[in-house]
This record gives C-alpha cells, structure tokens and sequence, in this order.
C-alpha cells in the first residue's frame, strides 16, 4: 500500500504535482520485504504506532511524531509495521518543486528535494501539531470540490507547508551531514539568486554570469536536477508573480508590466498571454469571477 502511496501518478489530482493522504489504519498488503524504488519525493510524519523501513542501505525506526523525508529515486523496503500505524504523507513531483520553490523565502526548502539521502528527526509536540494541521488543510482544501482547481486556500497551504519545512530544516538539518555536489550548490544558487532578481533579470545569460559559468553549462545542469531548463523557470516565476499583481485590482496592467520590467505593456500581453493562453485583462476578469463565485 505504502508503495502505491508514494508512487501514485499525478494526473487527475486537484493540485498537479502533490498529492496528500491522511493514513488511519494502515492496512499491509504485501509481503515482507517487498522493496521498490522511490518515484516522488516523499514526506512521511507518523501520528501513531511504528514503522521500520530500510532505505538503500540504513535502517529507520519511526514512531509517533517522527518526520522523515524520502527523496526521489531512493530504494525503499518496508521491514515492520507494528501497532496501529497512522500517518500523514504528501508526495511531490519535481516539476512541481521546481515551480514552487522560486520564492526568495521558499528556497532554503529546496535543500528537501535534492538531497539524496533520507532525513529523519522526532519533532517536538508543538511542532508535531503545526504540521498536521497542515497536512490537514491540504487535504481538505485539495479534496473539497467547492475550492476548484486554482483555488488560493491551495496555494496558501502548500506556502504553508514549505515555510514549515523550512523551519524545521534550519533547526534540524544542522546537525546532519548535509553534502551537496558542485551541480547541485549552483542550483541553490541559482534559485537564490533568480528568487532576488526575475522580475529584473529576464535573460539566461545574467544568471550564468553571476554564477561565472556559461549559459549553456548552467542550462544542462539546471535541467539535470529540476527536469526544467533556466528560461523555463524565469518564466514560470514570472508568470506566477504576474497571476498575483494581477488578481490584485489595484495595480493597473501598465504598473505590472513596468514593475515586472516588460518594456512595454503591449510586450508584456504577448509574453502573458504566449504562456497562459488568456491577455493580462482576460486573466483578471476571470479571477474577478472567481472570487464572486466563492
């Protein structure tokens, strides 16, 4: 079961990228020591019972309120289950990471989904409480049909859930022997540095010069590690800055397009609307509506 959890494809889902599960009474459906490899970056927390699962070579014991982060393309066996085991579990995609992990307070959660090795810690009760209210919302919010698709309680629970981590990783990570390749440091640089700068800094070439490598070099490195090529998430951040000045009526579309730094706002409608198929005044009238319709 555990497998199929994890491993679950991601089309059809209400949020494409994530999907959320609230475990009451785990049920074991396959044999012991079955193993399988890891799709999606995983984010198990226990509520109840214990669980004892190898990961490529080492052995983790969970109980209640134990987190542990399982990283994509890792070999998992379930070994135990034992008592009644209840957990929360949200699984992510890479295209979604990469998309979602551009704001300037949201990188440092990035460090979760390209480290290769398995991180567990035991959260504090409070700790414990804040996340599974998360774990929670995401679930409802993702489950209630009344949201819709592009629903802000959406966005604001999974922001929710990367702050968390956040949180969790500058207290926890620290005492973890946290190696990242050369690749992957200038990823995080990277991120870094385009989460500063996009709206400014349109162009491939600026970021490779910060970084003193080449455009193409950062490119094919960028790819290797998010599945996306660096003129893809300019854009992408871009576009999601732009979604929220515009859902916003108090910002005229000129304002955005020079607060974006478009040189014009005739180039910025192109730009907008080669991306998200709507003009900038199409997006906001349906946002409008939206939120009439709530």
């Amino acid at each position: 079961m555990i497998k199929d959890l994890i491993n679950n494809d991601y089309k059809n889902l209400p949020v494409e990228g994530v999907d959320v599960h609230i475990i009451k009474k785990y049920l074991v459906k396959t044999s012991a020591d079955e193993s399988f490899a890891v799709e999606n970056l995983s984010i198990l927390l226990i509520r109840s019972g214990s669980f004892k699962i190898k990961l490529h070579e080492f052995i983790q014991v969970l109980s209640a309120r134990d987190l542990i982060v399982i990283p994509r393309d890792s070999f998992c066996t379930i070994l135990e289950v034992h008592d009644k085991l209840q957990f929360f579990l949200i699984t992510f995609s890479s295209d979604f990471t990469a998309k979602n992990c551009l704001k300037k307070e949201l990188v440092d959660s990035f460090y979760f989904f390209i480290r290769k090795d398995a991180l567990k810690v035991t959260l504090e009760e409070r700790e414990f409480l804040v996340l599974s209210l998360i774990y929670k919302l995401i679930y409802f919010v993702n489950k209630d049909d009344r949201f819709g698709f592009d629903s802000e309680l959406q966005k604001i629970s999974l922001n929710l859930f990367l702050y968390e981590l956040k949180l969790i990783y500058t207290k926890y990570a620290s005492g973890y022997a946290v190696n990242f390749t050369r690749k992957e440091s200038l990823v995080i640089q990277f991120l870094t540095i385009l989460s500063i700068h996009y709206k400014k800094q349109h162009n491939v070439k600026y970021y490779a010069g910060a970084l003193y490598v080449t455009a193409g070099y950062l490119n094919k490195v960028v790819k290797q590690i998010t599945g996306k090529n660096v003129k893809i998430l300019i854009i992408e951040a871009l576009i999601s800055e732009a979604k929220i000045l515009l859902e916003d009526s108090q910002f005229t579309i000129a304002e955005i397009a020079e607060e974006m730094t478009f040189r014009s706002v005739t180039i910025f409608s192109i730009f907008f609307k080669k991306h998200t198929s709507f003009s900038p005044s199409e997006y906001r009238s349906n946002s409008i509506e939206r939120f009439k319709s709530r």
